[in-house]
């Protein structure tokens, strides 16, 4: 098959401008670059550098080295470009890792800036964006959950929140986990007592929900509380989450002492109650950072040729949990760099605290720290604690480190181990790297999604999952639909064989050493005669059927193309490691699946008239009742309807009734 032909560095993804600031903040560039063959070459690469440096300037920025293809190698700031960038010409000088990076290297990319601080963060935000194979990598592909206090209402709500902050009102957190922010906000709700509810289901309310009968909200929507009384509720939860969580609690304790008095039980026991929630909220703090203030704390461990950054997050004294990260691409780089890159990388997700406690002194602390300023907006000190709370709190930090990375190590050794089994089971002739996991899902043919799963060596890569909406296949046909996936799947592959070789941020692009199909002899030979009509006959396949108990107590069944069936013994590691590939793919799709109908259930059969918005559907729907009456009116009846015009009632009566008599 032709290989199509390569994208110019002009065509490529890496040549798409990021403004993040304004143009008063930097100006990009294209550099003089040399087209050369795409395989490594140091000279061809060394002459492609150099003259880019005939036309750099003495400025700080940032360079981008590009492959033959166009795609983003490396990303590095400078203070001088020009500088810096030669640098990368003295080969003898360069480690086997940067000498790689020159031998790719056919073009670059310039971007000049105001400053070096803003070179870095330039920097940060360009790896982020294209993951660079050369530059250290902090993978997360999760968001950090916060707490919302919302302030664009008589009655802020609070709640949990995730992505971009644009919503006005206060954010607390980073939270670790979703599941620590959920029982803070659980906590929350019964001690200050503030809805959690959303500004529709608010204003639609008429008598209270169960959420006030179980003493977690004090029902401002039906007026048991007034705004008064409902704002000092908001203050004393602002105080709380900001570090005045002792000041809360004595209140708290005052105002029971008082009822109990004035023999008020009901009100003292209340008082009780969410005196008990400020106690499992300070209670439920694995870390003591009493007087830390706001800070975050990184430790560093590193073993095995594996790096391990822990990561502590403190808020108004309180912790708020802690995540390790494993930094990748991190051979031949100073630990200490390391770190810096992995913080600097992180608060391109996070605002920056005022404090940034670190276990060790960092290169370019300074320039860093006045980024960070510069990103947070106010004042922002990377130290390294010497004796007290921190000094303790930091030695906590760097005890989590080392066990987060032994581990990580004895999960790697598990996981390397299995591969290597699941390669000889399988007959492989090396443990797989890219494992792709198929299934579909439909109920009697509707609403049918198919789903890819990717696992790799250290787990499931959730970047690379796929939903293919079945578009050919016939009702409740399961191998018609496998047939549509694998098509889908595999063109580009079949049409392009050999491009993009070794390149795996992408399932569009990337071969799969592995398809693990779920399903038995029926989904195997359809799959393996689909990708045989495509050209594809060296892609390893393997189905894998329920036993005859359909449990995961059975024998389950694997099917080889070449119709052989193998077993394995019921308390196998491999057979649950193979199940627990099955049982995520079963699990995404099913997911899919339910969220297809739901979109279904939702829609509407006014949806499909052309011109017709939400404005004039409601219309419709409020005059007529439901849509099929909508259907059956006729033409003066439409045009009576409040908000449609004559145009408009014309269009909706021809949509039904095109081609009547």
């Amino acid at each position: 098959m032709a290989r199509p032909p390569s994208r110019t560095p002009a065509e490529s993804k890496a040549n798409r401008p990021h403004d993040p600031r304004g143009k008063e903040r930097f100006n990009e560039e294209r550099a003089a670059y040399t087209v050369a063959s795409a395989q490594p070459d140091l000279e061809a690469g060394v002459h492609a550098i150099r003259e880019t440096v005939k036309t750099l300037p003495p400025r700080p920025g940032v360079y981008r080295m590009l492959d033959a293809r166009g795609d983003v190698l490396y990303v590095g700031k400078a203070r001088s470009l020009k500088a810096r960038v030669a640098n990368y010409t003295q080969v003898g000088a360069l480690t086997n890792r940067l000498q790689r990076m020159v031998s790719q290297t056919r073009s670059m990319e310039i971007v000049t800036t105001n400053s070096e601080a803003g070179a870095l963060l330039l920097e940060a935000q360009f790896i982020k964006r294209y993951r660079p194979p050369f530059n250290v990598l902090l993978r997360d592909d999760k968001s950090f959950p916060f707490i919302l206090l919302r302030a664009d209402h008589a009655f802020p709500r609070i709640h949990k929140h995730r992505g971009a902050r644009r919503a006005k009102g206060n954010y607390y957190g980073p939270f670790a986990s979703a599941g620590s922010v959920n029982k803070t906000l659980n906590a929350l709700q019964k001690l200050f007592l503030l809805r959690s509810c959303t500004d529709s289901f608010f204003s639609n309310r008429d008598r209270p929900c169960l959420l006030y009968q179980i003493k977690r909200c004090s029902a401002p929507c039906v007026g048991r509380i007034d705004e008064a009384g409902y704002e000092e509720l908001v203050q004393q939860a602002k105080d709380f989450l900001g570090g005045k969580s002792s000041a809360v609690q004595l209140d708290l304790e005052k105002q029971m002492a008082q009822a109990a008095e004035k023999l008020d039980f009901e009100t003292a026991a209340i008082l009780r109650d969410r005196l008990r929630a400020a106690t499992f909220i300070q209670g439920a703090q694995a870390v003591n950072a009493t007087g830390v203030g706001d800070a975050d704390v990184f430790a560093l461990a590193a073993k095995g040729g594996q790096i391990a950054v822990q990561a502590f997050f403190i808020r108004g004294g309180q912790n708020w949990g802690h995540r390790a990260f494993f930094p990748t691409h991190t051979q031949d780089v100073d630990k200490d760099e390391v770190l810096a890159r992995v913080i600097m990388q992180f608060y391109e997700e996070v605002p920056p605290p005022r404090t940034v406690l670190v276990d060790r002194a960092l290169p370019e602390g300074e320039l860093l720290a006045q980024a960070l300023c510069e990103m947070a907006e106010h004042k922002v000190e990377i130290s390294v604690p010497q004796r007290g709370d921190r000094r303790r709190l930091m030695e906590q930090t760097q005890r989590n480190a080392v066990d987060a990375l032994d581990r990580r190590l004895a999960e790697s050794g598990t996981k390397a181990k299995l591969n290597r089994d699941l390669a000889e089971f399988l007959e492989l002739e090396e443990p797989p790297q890219r494992i792709e996991i198929y299934d579909n899902s439909h109920i009697q043919g509707a609403k049918a999604v198919g789903a890819m799963v990717v696992a790799g060596p250290e787990g499931f890569e959730k970047g690379q999952y796929r939903k293919f909406n079945i578009k050919t296949a016939q009702t409740n046909d399961d191998f018609g639909m496998m047939r549509e996936v694998m098509q889908r799947r595999f063109r580009n592959l079949a049409e392009n064989p050999d491009g993009e070789e070794g390149k795996r941020n992408s399932h569009e692009t990337v071969w799969p050493d592995l398809v693990l199909l779920d399903g038995g002899k029926g989904q195997m030979s359809t799959v393996r005669d689909t990708l045989a009509e495509m050209g594809i006959d060296n892609v390893p396949l393997i189905a894998i059927a329920k036993g005859p108990d359909h449990g995961r107590e059975g024998r389950e069944v694997f099917h080889f193309p070449d119709g052989r069936e193998k077993t394995l013994p019921v308390n196998s590691p491999l057979l649950f490691h193979l199940q627990n590939l099955r049982d995520e793919v079963h699990r995404y799709v099913i997911g899919a699946h339910r969220a297809k109908r739901s979109r279904a259930i939702t829609a509407s059969p006014l949806d499909e008239i052309p011109g017709i918005g939400p404005a004039r559907k409601r219309a419709l729907l409020l005059h007529f009742g439901t849509a099929g009456k909508v259907r059956a009116a006729a033409l003066d009846d439409l045009k009576r309807a409040p908000g449609i015009s004559d145009a408009v009632a014309q269009q909706v009566f021809d949509f039904y009734h095109a081609g009547a008599s």
